[in-house]
């Protein structure tokens, strides 16, 4: 089986990367400044799971692509995915399966109109990870879960073929039969956890010391409420893991959206929070909702930011 990833990044990077490393065909579709950092310094994966190196990643541009993969790996930022999609565009041929980790739901009505439903499979993945300056990924928690399925549910020969190509890769691939709920229980957790850590400017643990692991509970039942109103209630084994990883007292983990917010960069709020809140009914006035608050914490930094950038010129 032949896989496009779409960017190394931390995400693209690592999943990808472990698939080379148990020698499938990957390729990474990236830009040009990352196309040379890797010609120069290979692709370095640092992880409890293992280290690797490649020192040679088969990479592509956009402007080079020409031919078809069986299954594309999407792993943009959900901001960066109408570009993606022009540029991963010649890759999908008639039996291309297009596998989106993206966060959030919003994307697959994006990339159902442009590439059809019936190439579109369902996915979700749960890593911490960051690329450091060198653009080496650090793997740093113990999770590396990859799961993907037909959103119809069930199973396919396409997802079969999947499973069987990342089994010998060292990460959890998972074909599940019901992707959609899988989709939307990690969007619930990731929205809270988003909007806790962006909202306090502090790592889980941080927040649970200072006495607020009920906030994290209640932004999390917020959550939960609007997928169960959406037709997806999340499973209680769901919950719960949700529930202990955001009110670790010892947890060092944050969103990557606060990273985001902290470097006054581009950040997910409106398809991970805002997109979630209006399927929650909006934001009417007197609305005090947990979800709303952190909303608007994370919009009100990025137009502080904005104009602080206008304010410095070119």
């Amino acid at each position: 089986m032949r896989f496009l990833v779409v960017g190394a990044g931390a995400t693209g990077g690592y999943f990808g990367g472990r698939l080379l490393e148990a020698r499938q065909d990957v390729t990474f579709l990236v830009r040009l400044a990352r196309a040379e950092q890797l010609a120069a310094t290979g692709l370095a994966i640092a992880s409890p799971a293992g280290d690797a190196t490649f020192p040679t990643p088969p990479t592509v541009l956009a402007a080079d692509l020409r031919e078809e993969f069986d299954t594309v790996v999407l792993s943009c930022k959900a901001y960066d995915l109408a570009g993606a999609m022009d540029s991963f565009a010649p890759a999908v041929g008639p039996m291309t399966a297009v596998l989106p980790l993206l966060n959030g739901m919003r994307h697959l009505d994006a990339l159902d109109a442009r590439f059809g439903a019936d190439r579109m499979l369902g996915g979700s993945c749960f890593i911490s990870a960051k690329l450091d300056g060198k653009g080496r990924v650090h793997h740093v928690s113990d999770v590396h879960r990859l799961a993907f399925g037909e959103r119809s549910g069930g199973r396919s020969p396409r997802v079969d073929a999947i499973a069987a190509a990342m089994a010998g890769a060292k990460f959890e691939a998972s074909a599940s039969e019901n992707i959609v709920l899988e989709m939307w229980e990690k969007w619930v957790f990731l929205a809270t956890l988003a909007g806790v850590t962006c909202l306090t400017r502090a790592a889980v643990g941080d927040v649970v010391t200072a006495g607020g692991a009920d906030l994290a509970l209640a932004l999390l039942e917020e959550c939960r409420a609007v997928a169960e109103r959406a037709g997806y209630p999340p499973r209680p084994e769901a919950m719960e893991a949700a529930a202990r990883r955001l009110t670790h007292p010892r947890s060092a983990v944050t969103a990557s959206m606060l990273g985001d917010v902290e470097r006054g960069g581009r950040s997910e709020a409106d398809h991970i929070l805002g997109e979630l809140l209006t399927r929650r009914g909006g934001t009417s006035d007197g609305d005090r909702s947990l979800l709303r608050l952190c909303y608007t914490a994370v919009k009100a930094a990025e137009a502080r930011a904005a104009r602080e950038s206008a304010a410095k010129g070119p």
